[in-house]
């Protein structure tokens, strides 16, 4: 199971052999460097640490800071652990491409969903609202209602459903296809849609 970081450009649409329209997310997969390799005798497991995107020096933080020159890296936006490489194939410093990837492979795709702030009932639950504007009533058409009992236990149950913040959550979704591979430009066409706006981070986990 190796796997790449990648950012969302968007949504479009390609023909496929047969003429078929096959709807399909871009992503800009990599290239990423190798940061820090992860072994079994030092850290109790084997992983790649890969790095994506840059960052100019001021914006990190000085333990980062010092990470990445220890390595003799420039400073990278974004880093991820990827288990079940064969680290005995990479050293620090090595690229890893979008070429990784075939035409055909079915991947996960794990990405942060939209954020959609503070939101009630209605839409974060998708609660019906009372809905009736009788007798004066005018104010609580999409009201949660009672979110608890009387004297017992006098108290709302942990879990209850309320208004609060939504979306931004850690979403994936697994067994998309890997339609087309651009390894020129570094974008990986997945069909259907994954996780996050446009421009987000997402990761490109292979089965």
């Amino acid at each position: 199971m190796s796997g790449i970081i990648g950012k969302k450009l968007g949504m479009t649409s390609i023909f496929g052999n047969e003429g078929e329209v096959i709807p399909v997310t871009v992503i800009e997969a990599g290239p990423c460097t190798v940061v820090d390799i992860k072994t079994t005798e030092k850290d109790g497991y084997q992983a790649l640490q890969l790095g994506f995107g840059s960052v100019k020096e001021k914006k990190v933080n000085k333990p980062l800071a010092g990470h990445f020159k220890k390595n003799n890296l420039s400073p990278k936006r974004v880093l991820k652990e990827f288990r079940n490489f064969n680290i005995s194939e990479f050293k620090i410093g090595d690229e890893i491409k979008c070429s990784i990837f075939n035409e055909g492979d079915i991947i996960k795709v794990t990405g942060k969903s939209k954020g959609k702030g503070f939101q009630g009932v209605v839409k974060r639950h998708g609660f019906g609202g009372i809905g009736m504007t009788t007798h004066g009533q005018s104010d609580r058409v999409r009201a949660p209602g009672s979110i608890g009992a009387s004297s017992y236990p006098s108290r709302v149950f942990k879990g209850q459903r309320m208004a609060g913040r939504m979306g931004y959550d850690n979403v994936t979704i697994r067994g998309l296809k890997v339609v087309k591979v651009d390894p020129e430009r570094n974008l990986i066409f997945v069909r259907g849609a994954v996780p996050g706006a446009i421009n987000s981070i997402v990761e490109l986990i292979k089965n």
